[in-house]
């Protein structure tokens, strides 16, 4: 079997669930089988603050759960792409929530994956939902992760409390997943 790697660093204001999006990661990479490490950054603050962590994905032991390029991105505001754009690898892929990024920031140069993600989110009734958009646009990205198996593990790391929103974010998963099939 050939060997499975894919990091990213997801990135965001604090709010927008980027460690729910990391955490989640990890747990659906773990479900399926691969090692995986998860490290959250915090700003100043949390909420408004500014937030990013890192998750890597392998299918050998992690060497070091440190990443100074990363092979991927998902940027969910602009100080975010900022930061990380110029530190992702030559070959890697960004996912770029273009609802609050303008497009022209974006390096014609790299690999981006250009969604509305706020938008999407509101169309499927909750703009909360815009970190599983960008994720399911990251997964198509990246092919690193089958979509059913991150929906899946959604039931493993929301809150029993909160059951009811499993389907919710599933189906913001498949959105985002799915937005570049209807274009």
């Amino acid at each position: 079997m050939a060997r499975v790697y894919q990091d990213v660093i997801i990135a965001g204001f604090g709010g927008q669930g980027v460690m729910f999006v990391g955490n989640l990661l990890a747990q659906a990479g773990m479900e399926y089988g691969l090692e995986v490490s998860f490290i959250p950054v915090y700003g100043a603050e949390m909420r408004g603050g500014t937030a990013n962590c890192t998750v890597v994905l392998d299918s050998e032991p992690i060497g070091s759960p440190l990443v100074r390029e990363p092979m991927s991105v998902i940027v969910l505001n602009e100080p975010s792409l900022v930061k990380f754009q110029p530190r992702l690898r030559a070959d890697g892929v960004q996912v770029v929530n273009t609802s609050l990024i303008d497009a022209s920031l974006v390096d014609a140069g790299r690999r981006s994956v250009c969604i509305p993600a706020n938008d999407v989110a509101h169309r499927q009734g909750n703009v909360k939902l815009t970190n599983m958009v960008a994720l399911g646009a990251w997964l198509k990205a990246t092919d690193v992760l089958p979509l059913a198996v991150v929906q899946e593990a959604l039931q493993r790391v929301v809150s029993p409390h909160y059951a009811g929103l499993v389907p919710v974010n599933a189906r913001a998963l498949e959105a985002g997943y799915r937005f570049f099939d209807a274009a």
